[in-house]
């Protein structure tokens, strides 16, 4: 960013920052959409979302700032980027180097909601990666703090910004699959990427040097270090994770949740196997079940995980992709072909050979989806993925881990975040924090 600023401009800045207003439109009327943005990012670690994806498609901006809690699985990440100052804790980070513009986490779920509240307390656009946060509590203080501070958000499922699937909503909210009623959504994970339905170790190595164990734990409760936690393998643990829900479900779900204006289930059932206090089960599959809205009828929305999927018949015979999602409506159906809705296919064929898009009521973005997120942090635009609306995608799903945990199907009420039928569910929807870490 430019350091020449004019006298109306520094003034027009002082005054909204005494006022404790502070949102991308007013901070993009003091840029030129030409200037460069000073990005921060958290966790870059070399085989992570952070350093593989994140910080290549940021990088025509100013990287100002890394931070890491591993100095080696980080390190090469480090390397590439000399004239970033390097930092191991993201909240010395935020309150030292005073003149990053915009933030991006991609740290493991547990400190989602720390790190990005923080950033948007402090009038920084934020960029999280999926799901939003680990519980619903914190989602809903995320969707708050957006709210207040009006900062340019996205989250991480990047799917959205592709003109294809904004066609395809198009096309669902078109009419053209009729009424849809059902939706069947899918993953294979998680394969060999992590494990899931073990026992904590018991044995405890030390702690490598370039590890902060500490700051890796952040809010979730005290626990020896263990090298099955870290890096990347956190992702089954419920301490650190959302097992494969969150994982995916973001991305393959989205296409049936924005077309169809689904906002929270009412009830939501499910089955697993191998399910233990510590991490995810080596299965799932849950059934959410969501009101009518206005004219539009309720909707079953049933996931699955592992390599389990619904019937070839339901997709009219079709083969199912690895990972996906399948509308059913009174006149047609849509399979998505890959884990993003960005390809689909309309079914049955034969109906749709000669099938004309609508016209188009979304924007199309051809920029991708992290250069969406920074014209809007220039522009004072908003984004498809912002914090609201991936809130409540986000809110709405995580609902089917709370009743995994408590091991009952739930009655939910998604505005008040509580089970009608379940108080002991309040404890996996509102964390504890260890002593020392609190939610800004």
């Amino acid at each position: 960013m430019s350091n020449h600023t004019t006298r109306r401009q520094f003034l027009h800045s002082t005054a909204l920052l005494a006022s404790g207003v502070w949102s991308s439109r007013a901070l993009a009327a003091s840029r030129s959409a030409n200037e460069k943005l000073n990005v921060a990012l958290v966790g870059v670690g070399v085989g992570g979302v952070g350093g593989v994806l994140n910080l290549p498609r940021v990088s025509g901006e100013n990287i100002v700032a890394l931070c890491d809690i591993d100095e080696k699985y980080a390190g090469p990440n480090l390397a590439k980027y000399p004239q970033a100052r390097k930092w191991k804790d993201y909240r010395k980070m935020l309150d030292r180097q005073k003149e990053i513009d915009a933030v991006v986490v991609s740290t493991p779920d547990h400190s989602h909601a720390l790190i990005s509240i923080a950033a948007m307390r402090r009038g920084k656009h934020v960029y999280c990666e999926k799901p939003l946060a680990r519980t619903i509590g914190e989602v809903r203080r995320m969707r708050r703090v957006f709210a207040e501070t009006k900062v340019a958000t996205q989250m991480g499922n990047h799917g959205t910004y592709e003109p294809s699937f904004r066609r395809a909503v198009e096309i669902v909210q078109s009419g053209a699959l009729g009424a849809v009623t059902e939706v069947h959504t899918w993953s294979d994970r998680p394969l060999k990427y992590w494990k899931q339905s073990i026992a904590r170790p018991k044995d405890r190595p030390p702690i490598p040097p370039h590890v902060n164990w500490d700051l890796f734990l952040g809010p979730a409760r005290e626990r020896p270090y263990h090298p099955i936690y870290h890096p990347f393998t956190w992702r089954g643990w419920w301490d650190f994770g959302t097992g494969v829900l969150g994982d995916i479900i973001c991305h393959t779900v989205n296409l049936a949740y924005m077309s169809l204006d689904l906002k929270y289930p009412t009830r939501v059932e499910t089955r697993s196997e191998g399910l233990t206090p510590e991490t995810a089960p080596e299965w799932a599959i849950m059934t959410y079940h969501f009101p009518a809205r206005g004219k539009l009828p309720p909707v079953k929305v049933v996931w699955y995980e592992n390599g389990k999927q619904p019937s070839r018949e339901l997709a009219l015979g079709q083969s199912l992709p690895s990972n996906g999602s399948l509308l059913i409506g009174d006149k047609g159906r849509l399979l998505t072909t890959d884990m993003y809705c960005a390809h689909y296919k309309l079914l049955p064929a034969e109906k749709f050979v000669d099938y004309e898009a609508p016209q188009p009521t979304l924007p199309r973005a051809q920029i991708g989806h992290h250069h969406e997120w920074i014209q809007a942090a220039k522009t004072g635009a908003t984004t498809m993925a912002n914090f609201e609306y991936a809130g409540r995608l986000t809110e709405a799903f995580l609902v089917g881990n709370v009743a995994l945990r408590t091991g009952q199907s739930l009655d939910w009420d998604g505005q008040g975040m509580r089970a009608r039928n379940c108080p002991e569910a309040d404890e996996f929807i509102h964390p504890q924090y260890r002593k020392g870490w609190r939610l800004e």
